[in-house]
């Protein structure tokens, strides 16, 4: 069918046998041919099956953390300086 705008309007088309021969030919396919199925998982996908495999929080170490942050004996000059020493690393 071609359609050439508003001025050019035609009645009605049939539907008659080269429409049928047509719909025959694109419904065989090939009986040979090996497709499966695929599955691909985006990115964001794949993260987040990581973080599933995440163990639980361990709230007694949790609770140690924050009693040694609150106290003051968290933030050492050892431990700062390895932070200090990992970050010159990083963007050296």
């Amino acid at each position: 069918m071609q359609i050439y705008g508003p001025s050019q309007i035609h009645g009605a088309q049939p539907i008659n046998a080269p429409h049928t021969a047509r719909a025959k030919e694109a419904c065989s396919a090939p009986a040979s041919s090996s497709t499966g199925d695929r599955l691909d998982i985006s990115e964001a996908g794949q993260i987040a099956g990581r973080l599933a495999e995440v163990p639980d929080i361990r709230a007694d170490r949790v609770q140690e953390l924050r009693t040694a942050i609150l106290n003051g004996a968290y933030e050492t000059d050892a431990k700062l300086d390895i932070a200090l020493d990992r970050l010159l690393d990083e963007i050296a």
